[in-house]
């Protein structure tokens, strides 16, 4: 679809043409995906686009610009998945965390909530094995037994573990 197509589409979704909004959502999803997996966590992403959807077409009037409207509507995904991040949902797999992953106390420092969301953000086996060893203390040794991997796969997992949660501490 072309530019100007685009954009009639767009007018004609602002104006109430119910079909053209199916069509401007419809092709919007996809890069909407893209853009979600860089700010999601990964079990967020489809309920991110899907709630960025469903608020574009409420509020679709409201934007005063045409060309506005990618802009726009990456705003809104980044803005829902942070809220996601900000619910603070509990950890389901790793009990260890039930208790930090509240967070509602204004008692507990900001980093701990902080960490608290990157370890919920993170894959499953890298939470997992930066529970073992930084919070139960296990070694290198006894983290490579449990999880069956050999010490250079547990090291350098360890090591992805690290950097991947330091770079969304980060972010």
């Amino acid at each position: 679809m072309n530019t100007l197509a685009w954009a009639s589409d767009i007018e004609a979704a602002r104006a109430g043409d119910r079909l053209a909004l199916e069509r401007v959502l419809a092709r919007s999803r996809q890069d909407l995906r893209r853009y979600a997996e860089f700010h999601c966590v990964v079990n967020d992403i489809e309920d991110a686009v899907q709630e960025s959807l469903f608020t574009a077409s409420r509020h679709l009037m409201d934007l005063r610009h045409v060309e506005c409207f990618a802009s726009w509507l990456f705003r809104i995904v980044k803005r829902e998945c942070n809220r996601m991040k900000r619910g603070l949902r509990r950890l389901r797999h790793e009990p260890i965390t039930e208790d930090i992953a509240e967070c509602p106390a204004s008692s507990r420092p900001a980093l701990v909530c902080d960490l608290a969301i990157v370890l919920e953000s993170l894959p499953p086996h890298y939470r997992e094995i930066l529970l073992l060893r930084d919070l139960e203390g296990l070694s290198l040794a006894e983290l490579g037994e449990r999880l069956g991997l050999s010490e250079q796969a547990t090291k350098a997992r360890l090591h992805r573990a690290r950097a991947l949660a330091r770079q969304r501490l980060l972010a």
